[in-house]
C-alpha cells in the first residue's frame, strides 16, 4: 500500500483549488493510471464488469438534432 497524506483547508474553494493544481501538475500518463486504479477499485466494490473487460474506457454517443 502506498503512503497516504491529507491536505487540510478551511474552505471548499481552497480544497478545490488544491485538487485542481495537484492533478494538473501530474503527467497525463499518471492521471490515466489513477483513473484506471479508481475504476478497478469501483468494479471490485460493485463485483461486476462491463462486458468482461474493465481495462477499457466506456464510450457513449449522444445524437443532438440541430434546428
Amino acid at each position: 500500500m502506498k503512503n497516504m497524506w491529507i491536505h487540510k483547508t478551511n474552505s471548499f474553494k481552497k480544497a478545490g483549488d488544491f485538487d485542481k493544481d495537484y492533478y494538473l501538475n501530474m503527467s497525463s500518463s499518471k492521471r490515466l493510471e489513477l483513473v484506471q486504479l479508481l475504476r478497478d477499485q469501483y468494479f471490485k466494490l460493485k463485483k461486476h464488469t462491463i462486458n468482461g473487460d474493465t481495462k477499457r474506457l466506456r464510450r457513449s454517443v449522444k445524437i443532438i438534432k440541430q434546428t
